[in-house]
């Protein structure tokens, strides 16, 4: 059983899966930790010296590899890992999928001060960023809708998502 955790950056993936998958007793990956170790490069470095087409195709086949490996895992993907290739079908059919759906105001909120972490956000400026975020989750929505459940995090306690997600898995 893969259990895979999709949403928009700072939509809470990381930090609710390694809880969530603690409280199932199985192996936790963040997808894009799992790019960086294989590749030797940060994702910033993939994307600055191999591009962002070269980056895709790389997630795409190492979110299959994890999904096709035979042990029961937690796997929490980058935010736009859904929406390239056959990523979503690959989810839909080999795992039981969970959309943490964040409202703008709460994205932009953990966003806003964290810009030196999130390349993609830094170039933007936070002047930008609500106009980004609304853009990007309009693209993104109709990938992020196709997993198996949608767990609402406005509002919500890691503690909340969590036990949300154990009674809906």
């Amino acid at each position: 059983m893969k259990i895979v955790l999709l949403g928009y950056m700072a939509s809470g993936k990381s930090v609710a899966g390694k809880i969530f998958a603690k409280k199932l007793n199985l192996q936790f990956i963040d997808l894009d930790s799992f790019i960086e170790e294989r590749e030797q490069l940060s994702i910033a470095q993939i994307f600055e010296t191999k591009g962002e087409i070269y980056f895709r195709k790389k997630e795409g086949e190492y979110l299959l590899e994890l999904l096709n490996f035979n042990e029961s895992m937690v796997i929490s993907l980058g935010g736009g890992t859904p929406c390239y290739g056959n990523n979503m079908e690959f989810i839909q059919n080999k795992s039981n999928s969970f959309y943490l759906k964040a409202s703008i105001d709460t994205i932009f909120e953990r966003l806003k001060n964290e810009t030196s972490q999130r390349p993609l956000v830094a170039a933007i400026g936070s002047e930008n960023l609500k106009e980004y975020i609304a853009k990007h989750l309009f693209e993104r929505a109709p990938y992020y809708e196709g997993a198996n459940h949608t767990i609402l995090v406005d509002d919500k306690n890691l503690n909340q998502i969590v036990d949300e997600m154990l009674l809906l898995r």
